[in-house]
């Protein structure tokens, strides 16, 4: 899918669905009416006239143009009431009109550009999310795709005012590379156990890399069993499929980096402590974390921002095999600290305290993990917001306000000293598990037993990597959260 930035006149393009939005206001959808005129006659004003369209929050209505006019249908998208009016929004009514324009099989969609509170860039940018996520589809091993009745091929945007086409073009251009990372990590995490695995995993880290000419290293399980990574073994001692630790790198080495650190888990059985059979086949999104890291390194990397990242993915299959990790075993971390195995489904921080522990190698600037960690924070959280839990206030502060922007929204959870004592073990340095209390945040601890001495949040997207229906721009699956938020979070780093 292409998209497009041009200065026209919206009376003479040529489109299958040409898109306006109004606000519930009767004087602004007159000033619409008035502006249609030429383009539909009075059809709209019809349509207002019966009560059909008020201008309600993605409201629609669509009105056949003149005969000969260049655009073949217009589509009129409610905003709600102008001070109500944000990014998000934009994003849910650009959804709207594409998911109209794909019903009615139009190749070609094109958004005037409104007139908002925001600017045209950042306008132009979120009519570019909502438009182009809400087209995504996984259906790579559909023999008929349902591609074939949703042909949309190019999103425009136009705008008659020239002093907009700088901000139109940068609109494009970001929204094409952020939009790319976001897609990369979609199809990642809705990828299958059997194609996708810790090796395959790895192989897709690298060709990113080669894609867009950042380093990748990858260490296969005896490297890792070198390092002295004692819970990415643990954790894929139960599996055929061998483990692989990912470390990618881009942007100038003379500054320390950020570290962002992907939970892979490509496929959790839950091991011996098995899971229900009921939804473990949502569990090939186990590597939500690593696909949001590697979609990230797309979308900076073709940015060119200027930033110093690393990578790391601790990737692994959690298998119930005849080597598997039982509850009872202990299990000694990169950093030497041991931690007593409670459940072998609480794996995921296993592997993390390695990755966490190995980040303090880089001497980096700021550590941020993510992880679909805990069930417990879809309980507390539904599937709305990510929990967050760290050591640095300015730092969470930074990423409250990339969630705002990109409506990625995180919400903080507490690292009391009190939760501590839940995950003390009498045999070990710790023990994986917290009991039936406060899972989130006695996992968040358990991190935090392992990391270095260095700024850092975790992000527990459990609740809303993995999606149960469809939203206004995501499917059910993969949502790809991550990228966005964590783009917007390095386009301001300092």
């Amino acid at each position: 899918m292409e998209l497009h930035f041009t200065i026209a006149a919206p009376g003479k393009t040529r489109t299958d669905v040409l898109v306006m939005f109004a606000h519930k206001d009767p004087r602004q959808i007159r000033k619409v009416q008035s502006e249609l005129r030429t383009i539909a006659g009075d059809a709209f004003l019809r349509i207002v006239e019966a009560g059909d369209f008020t201008g309600n929050d993605k409201e629609l209505a669509l009105v056949h143009t003149r005969k000969n006019h260049p655009s073949k249908r217009l589509l009129v998208v409610g905003l709600g009431e102008r001070r109500s009016v944000n990014l998000e929004r934009l994003r849910r009514a650009a959804a709207a009109a594409a998911k109209e324009a794909r019903r009615l099989k139009a190749k070609d969609v094109t958004f005037v550009l409104p007139e908002t509170r925001e600017s045209a860039e950042e306008t132009s940018i979120a009519l570019y999310e909502g438009a182009l996520l809400s087209l995504y589809r996984f259906e790579k091993y559909k023999q008929a795709k349902n591609g074939a009745e949703s042909p949309v091929t190019n999103i425009h945007i136009v705008s008659p005012s020239p002093g907009d086409r700088s901000a139109g073009e940068r609109a494009r251009d970001h929204a094409s590379h952020i939009l790319a990372g976001t897609v990369l990590a979609r199809d990642l995490a809705n990828g299958p156990g059997n194609e996708i695995y810790p090796e395959t995993l790895a192989l897709a880290a690298q060709e990113c890399g080669a894609r867009n000419g950042f380093s990748v290293t990858v260490r296969d399980e005896h490297d890792i069993a070198e390092l002295g990574m004692g819970g990415v073994l643990a954790v894929a001692r139960g599996s055929d499929r061998k483990p692989r630790f990912i470390i990618m790198e881009f942007g100038p080495k003379s500054t320390p980096p950020v570290v962002l650190v992907g939970k892979g888990v490509t496929f959790d059985t839950g091991g011996i402590s098995i899971k229900p059979s009921a939804g473990m086949a949502e569990m090939k999104m186990d590597m939500s974390g690593a696909a949001a890291v590697i979609g990230t390194f797309e979308a900076v990397s073709r940015l060119k921002l200027p930033v110093h990242i690393v990578g790391l993915i601790p990737a692994v299959e959690n298998m119930p095999g005849s080597k598997a990790m039982r509850p009872g075993d202990i299990v000694r971390h990169y950093n030497g600290k041991t931690s007593e195995v409670d459940n072998t489904d609480a794996e995921g921080r296993l592997i993390l305290a390695d990755a966490l522990a190995y980040a303090a190698e880089f001497k980096p600037a700021a550590v941020i993990d993510l992880a679909t960690l805990t069930g417990a924070v879809v309980v507390a959280l539904g599937h709305v917001a990510t929990g967050m839990m760290g050591n640095d206030r300015e730092l969470m502060n930074r990423l409250t306000k990339a969630g705002e922007k990109t409506f990625e929204r995180v919400w903080e959870l507490p690292l009391f000293d009190e939760y501590e004592r839940l995950i003390r073990s009498d045999v070990a340095d710790v023990k994986n598990v917290g009991g039936r209390w406060a899972g989130p945040i006695t996992a968040g601890w358990f991190l935090k037993k392992h990391i270095g001495e260095y700024r850092w949040v975790h992000l527990d997207i459990a609740g809303t990597a993995i999606l149960e229906e469809n939203g206004d721009y995501t499917q059910r699956g993969s949502s790809g959260v991550g990228v966005r938020l964590l783009t917007e979070f390095l386009r301001r780093w300092k």
